[in-house]
């Protein structure tokens, strides 16, 4: 369970991130605790991050500076995955947000975690499913805010309940953690199955459908019954097909 007094180390890639969702972004990682590094990285040479610059010191983050001296080789990468070993040696933090839709990132987040330590990424939904699995969590950046992302400039509208049945993995997956978080009852706490969603599909995320909270999806889906628990809070199980 994350805490706000938890340190996150924060290493956004410019090359492969609008600078218009930083803030929404930003926002979304005060969720998990407290980002104590903040760094951004790309060639600020260039004019093509111009609008990073006003975002980075609005928020801010340390730009760091990588000059393109290769073609065909992406020196901002390396940089960034360099900084993250070194930030991981020194201990001191929970969690590591990498904010990029770059796949490149995919073994960096696995070595982060064999030791231990959680990975939440951020990037577009063009971000390739093996950065995605990698994370802890992996967050979509269309579902935050109101920025604009390239290509999408709004967040998902609602899905319709027969859209939402109809999808084989959200349902096997919901009805699958459901079984395994509940009791004799049959009965689940919504909490943990959030939680084991998460686990097995790090992308999973109610806003993905365009559903504020894991409850109101639930309740859409109407494949599951739902209500109160004595002791607080919501519990869950699977309806009798």
């Amino acid at each position: 369970m994350a805490h706000p007094t938890d340190l996150l180390a924060v290493l956004i890639d410019a090359d492969n991130v609008p600078s218009s969702k930083v803030g929404a972004v930003i926002s979304e990682i005060a969720r998990f605790g407290t980002a104590s590094v903040k760094r951004v990285y790309g060639d600020w040479t260039t004019t093509r991050l111009a609008g990073w610059k006003t975002a980075a010191s609005e928020h801010v983050i340390q730009p760091m500076q990588q000059f393109a001296n290769t073609v065909r080789k992406n020196a901002t990468d390396s940089a960034l995955i360099i900084d993250a070993m070194d930030l991981l040696y020194t201990r001191r933090f929970s969690g590591f947000c990498i904010v990029s839709s770059d796949s490149d990132f995919t073994r960096l987040a696995t070595r982060i975690r064999e030791d231990g330590v959680t990975v939440y990424g951020f990037g577009e939904r063009k971000t390739p499913e093996a950065f995605r699995n990698a994370c802890d969590i992996f967050t979509y950046l269309e579902v935050l805010g109101e920025g604009e992302v390239e290509e999408i400039v709004a967040a998902p509208a609602r899905t319709l309940r027969k859209d939402l049945r109809s999808n084989t993995k959200l349902v096997a997956g919901l009805r699958a953690c459901v079984s395994t978080a509940s009791g004799e009852d049959g009965w689940a706490n919504l909490g943990p199955v959030g939680q084991l969603m998460r686990k097995q599909q790090p992308d999973f995320d109610p806003r993905n459908w365009g559903y504020a909270k894991l409850s109101d999806l639930i309740r859409e889906i109407d494949l599951f019954d739902i209500g109160p628990r004595p002791s607080g809070g919501l519990q869950i199980r699977n309806k009798a097909r």
